[in-house]
């Protein structure tokens, strides 16, 4: 347990397990999450849906690949697979981020790598951060003429991508106050803006049986709210993120842990999809 103080000196109490208990929980299975989205694009809420994976493999920290054959360095990671369906009018988009963070915060206090794809009727894109000694290393890839194709650095510096594994291993070890971090990848690929630092300031808040870790940006103009159990393993139950075009919004409808989903493949498996609250003809 370790006591966080807050801007209005109160002081706030965090329950956190052991290595050990952690450790059991994460590679007893993979967590499946559905959330109900009300995602705003184009000055308007769009109904969907978010499904959040979280799921532990052996990871190559040189490669940064997943360790599949053996070989060394690696690590152990919880990875987070999180993707966003929703219409738009007549067209669709998907969007998907995928972050692996190395389970063993003491040692890698940042994710090894994270990449974002965004896809809709008009095209798509792709941008990646790779975690090297000195901060990240970015590459974007849109079909857009301003972005074009092009690599860039970042500095040492936290990423927003990173923050929801880190909030599910041990929420007392995000950042807090005045900081400088990276927005989410969602955010700068729909705005099309330029992947950097930007000013924050960033808050843990519990409320007895939920906590929620809060950015407000400085710099430009988001906020990200995530509620979660305050209690271990720290279950996410909504989030938002307000921007000047309206409130995106996602509330936590179904959860279940899930051995060997990647082997529930077949035609006969798709039922099963309604246990997640979706369709079993992916929309």
């Amino acid at each position: 347990m370790r006591f966080l103080f807050s801007a209005f000196f109160t002081f706030t109490l965090t329950y956190t397990l052991g290595a050990d208990e952690i450790r059991a929980f994460w590679f007893a299975g993979a967590e499946i999450n559905r959330y109900e989205l009300s995602q705003m694009r184009y000055g308007e809420p769009h109904p969907g849906h978010a499904e959040f994976i979280f799921v532990t493999e052996p990871f190559l920290t040189d490669q940064q690949v997943k360790n599949e054959y053996g070989g060394s360095p690696s690590t152990d990671v919880l990875k987070l697979n999180a993707l966003r369906t929703f219409n738009t009018g007549i067209y669709s988009y998907r969007t998907m981020t995928s972050t692996f963070q190395p389970i063993d915060l003491a040692a890698y206090p940042h994710a090894l790598k994270t990449n974002t794809s965004v896809q809709d009727w008009c095209g798509q894109a792709f941008q990646q951060l790779n975690r090297t000694e000195n901060g990240w290393r970015g590459e974007l890839r849109s079909y857009f003429q301003k972005e074009g194709d092009r690599n860039f650095e970042l500095s040492e510096v936290p990423i927003e991508d990173e923050l929801w594994i880190q909030l599910r291993l041990d929420p007392t070890q995000l950042p807090l106050g005045e900081i400088k971090i990276v927005p989410g990848a969602i955010y700068t690929r729909f705005t099309h803006r330029t992947t950097q630092a930007e000013a924050a300031k960033a808050e843990l808040m519990p409320k007895g049986k939920l906590s929620t870790y809060s950015l407000t940006y400085s710099s430009i103009t988001r906020e990200l709210h995530i509620t979660y159990d305050t209690k271990f393993p720290h279950i996410i139950r909504n989030w938002e993120e307000v921007e000047p075009q309206g409130t995106t919004k996602a509330v936590l409808t179904h959860r279940t842990m899930n051995s060997n989903y990647w082997s529930e493949n077949r035609a006969a498996d798709a039922p099963k999809r309604e246990t997640l609250g979706l369709q079993a003809i992916a929309d």
